[in-house]
Formats: structure tokens, C-alpha cells, sequence
């Protein structure tokens, strides 16, 4: 079994991970106000390559997080995704955004609810049992008062849209886990494993991120 390289674009944190049968064992990532994707990511992979004491045609996969999230940064780490396994001829896996930042959770009972700043009060969440299995596929959705109320028992909030969702979601089964904010390569590890255990791969020429919204151009202010 060669090694998997894991990379997360999709938020703020610009994060690569390399992992041998799911478990992480070098890992980079910064999160930046600025973005800074296009500069970092591939100073990272080079880094982690050098240090794990390997040579790229060692990697068996390459794992990308497939979002919901940045438009810009989806595209940046598909794209890196996409040129190594061209490059290396091996299969391109996609990992769900919203599920690699709710397995940063550890709970045994309640929903875990991953949410990625989108504008305003809307975020893209899914929802998620303790044991990751997804109980509601993604969705953007406007935060209100009454959002999530169908739902029973505690509700675990990650991610970040806390700070501006906290003061929205006020009942008392509420539980903002307000230091998990960024989804991470390192928990993408276990997810790509698996997945590329059953040969859950995706077409290398024609997979495209999840923006789940179509992205908006809009016309620079004078």
C-alpha cells in the first residue's frame, strides 16, 4: 500500500495531509484572512514529500475536498488535485467538505451540524450522527431562529459560522464547538482511505468541486 496526499482548499485553511492505510502521518496548513492558497499549497505538497523522505511516484491516490465552500479555493486545490494525477497517472478522490469538518467531532449522543460561511446568515451545512453518517445531504441555507427546530436531542455546531449563528440559535440544545471552525486534511486521512479501499474514485478529466451555488461575478467599485 503506497500513500495517499490529501488536500483541503475549501475554507480559510489551506491544509495538506500525507497518510499511509488512513492514518496521518505528516500534515501542513495555515488558515489566512487572505487567502493565500495559490502561494502555500504547493510549497506544502514539495515540503511534506521531502520530510516523509518520498518521491511523488510513490503516491498510490491523490484525495481532494470536493466542497461546498470557496469557489476560489476549490478550484485551486481541484486543480493541483487534477495535475498530479495526470502527472502520476493514479485515481483522484473527492471527500465531502462538510464531513471531514464534522469528524473533528467526538460525541456519543446528539447531531453534529458542520456549517461553512457562505453570506450574510447563510451557511452550507449538512447534518451528521456520532458515528459521520450523513442524516441530511448539504444544503445553502438562511439561519433563523427556527432552523433546525424539527430536530431532537443536542445539536453540535462546527464550523465557521459560529460567531454569527450563535446569536441566532439560542435554544438551549444548542452547542457551538467554537474551536473546530476549518475542515482539515488530516481528517480527510480515514475518509480517502476508505474510500479508495472500494475504488470510490471520481473522473479525473471531468470532476468539477461542489459550489453548490452558482458562482457571482460582480463589477469592481469605482
Amino acid at each position: 500500500m503506497g500513500y495517499i496526499l490529501n488536500i483541503e482548499t475549501a475554507t480559510k485553511n489551506c491544509s495538506v495531509a500525507l497518510a499511509k492505510e488512513g492514518k496521518t502521518i505528516f500534515y501542513k496548513e495555515i488558515a489566512e484572512e487572505g487567502y493565500s492558497h495559490a502561494e502555500r499549497l504547493h510549497v506544502f505538497i514539495e515540503e511534506i514529500i521531502k520530510e516523509a523522505a518520498i518521491v511523488l511516484k510513490d503516491l498510490s491516490a491523490i484525495a481532494v475536498s470536493q466542497g461546498p465552500g470557496s469557489y476560489t479555493g476549490l478550484r485551486i486545490g481541484v486543480s493541483a488535485a487534477k495535475g498530479l494525477c495526470y502527472a502520476l497517472d493514479i485515481p483522484l478522490i473527492a471527500v465531502d467538505t462538510l464531513q471531514a469538518l464534522a469528524s473533528q467531532v467526538t460525541i456519543s449522543n446528539g447531531l453534529i451540524i458542520p456549517m461553512i460561511d457562505a453570506r450574510r446568515m447563510e451557511v452550507y451545512s449538512a447534518i451528521f450522527t456520532p458515528n459521520f453518517e450523513k442524516k441530511r445531504e448539504v444544503l445553502a441555507e438562511i439561519i433563523t431562529e427556527n432552523s433546525f427546530d424539527d430536530l431532537e436531542g443536542t445539536l453540535y455546531f462546527v464550523g465557521d459560522s459560529a460567531e454569527k449563528c450563535k446569536l441566532v440559535l439560542t435554544k438551549g440544545n444548542c452547542v457551538f464547538l467554537e474551536d473546530i471552525k476549518y475542515p482539515s486534511a488530516k481528517e480527510m486521512c480515514a475518509l480517502s482511505y476508505e474510500k479508495f479501499k472500494i475504488n470510490d474514485t471520481v473522473d479525473v478529466a471531468y470532476f468539477e468541486p461542489y459550489y453548490l451555488k452558482d458562482f457571482l461575478v460582480t463589477a469592481p467599485k469605482k
